[in-house]
């Protein structure tokens, strides 16, 4: 009986535990929704994809500080970054092992990858789940150690990882650092450096067309560099536009930049000045408070003049083109040269 009511008692306190998870995971996500900042768990094949890998061997079972378990193999879209659960699907696991460890029943290592100063679960991540819960801050855990030059911590994100994957093969292919040692490109977001490699073929292509042979590489990068990117990047410096957009770089607004720039060439079938379609972004785009309040007052004002010339309009008399359709010309004219005087009073008048 004793057992009994133990193990019913147990049951529970499992259940009333994962339901306090749940509800603190439901409410973490809420709060990195509104200071937008990241609370996922890192998946473990994105961030192996994008790591230039040495080699990788068997550490054995260590202790490790569970606040360091940063992603999983496979349940990354189960817990967040403090392995909260996020779904309710996964309780009945979960409260097993809350249960197995409210009685007391030792459980197995888990089974990670470390790479850098973080791990990743192979296997056991309900039991993460459970341990951190409950307040426990090591874990035994089998390690399999990868072994890479790039620096991963607790705060690395995908994206960051990314762009460090992208940016290392720009330069390899690029070797802008060996052709333009001072060159010093950073990007914000993932998916840019690709585009910087585009617009370098895209130049490649145009120079060949000009000089009408083939145009190798190394040439097609530094001439991209010293007459396209560099007077570019000169004129958002001067125009002081990145204080416009903070947190991105010089390089960043010259991808944008130079699309606009494309864009408005386009638009107008004609040739656009640097400085014009930098300045064009930015007041289009900056979300700085100020250059949006003072964007919708320039808007609200070309509506008034533009409503004010309209009534202007009526009000003289001058209709739009559409609405004298009607009207007979030769009686207009009739009418006009009946009020003209003759030329010779005209002309005495004058």
């Amino acid at each position: 009986m004793s057992n009994s009511f133990n193990s019913s008692f147990f049951e529970k306190v499992a259940r009333e535990d994962f339901e306090q998870a749940l509800r603190k995971g439901f409410w973490r996500s809420v709060l990195g929704w509104f200071n937008k900042s990241t609370n996922q768990l890192l998946a473990f094949d994105e961030v192996r994809k994008y790591l230039p890998v040495r080699g990788q061997y068997d550490v054995g079972v260590r202790q490790i500080p569970i606040e360091k378990i940063v992603g999983s193999v496979g349940r990354y879209n189960d817990f967040d970054r403090a392995f909260l659960p996020r779904h309710r699907h996964i309780r009945s696991r979960w409260v097993s092992i809350d249960l197995a460890k409210l009685k007391e029943i030792e459980l197995p290592p888990i089974e990670v990858y470390k790479i850098g100063e973080v791990y990743f679960v192979k296997d056991g991540n309900h039991r993460v789940s459970v341990a951190r819960e409950k307040g426990q801050k090591f874990i035994d855990a089998y390690i399999t150690e990868i072994v890479t030059d790039i620096p991963i911590d607790e705060n690395t994100d995908i994206n960051w990882l990314v762009r460090m994957h992208e940016k290392s093969e720009f330069y390899q292919q690029t070797r802008l650092h060996e052709l333009r040692p001072e060159a010093n490109i950073e990007l914000t977001l993932p998916g840019m450096y690709p585009k910087l490699l585009e617009h370098i073929q895209v130049h490649r292509w145009y120079m060949g067309e000009k000089r009408g042979s083939e145009v190798t590489l190394e040439e097609a990068v530094a001439s991209w560099y010293d007459e396209v990117y560099s007077p570019l990047v000169k004129v958002i410096h001067e125009l002081g536009i990145c204080k416009e957009f903070p947190g991105r770089t010089s390089a960043d607004l010259y991808l944008w930049i130079i699309e606009h720039l494309y864009y408005l060439r386009e638009e107008f079938r004609q040739e656009i000045k640097l400085e014009d379609a930098a300045r064009s972004f930015a007041e289009g785009h900056s979300p700085n408070p100020v250059r949006k309040l003072i964007n919708l007052f320039r808007k609200l004002t070309r509506l008034v003049a533009e409503g004010l010339e309209e009534a202007s309009d009526l009000e003289l008399g001058i209709l739009p083109e559409e609405m004298m359709l009607d009207v007979d010309v030769e009686e207009t004219r009739r009418d006009k040269s009946a009020n003209q005087p003759d030329k010779e009073e005209s002309d005495l008048t004058d």
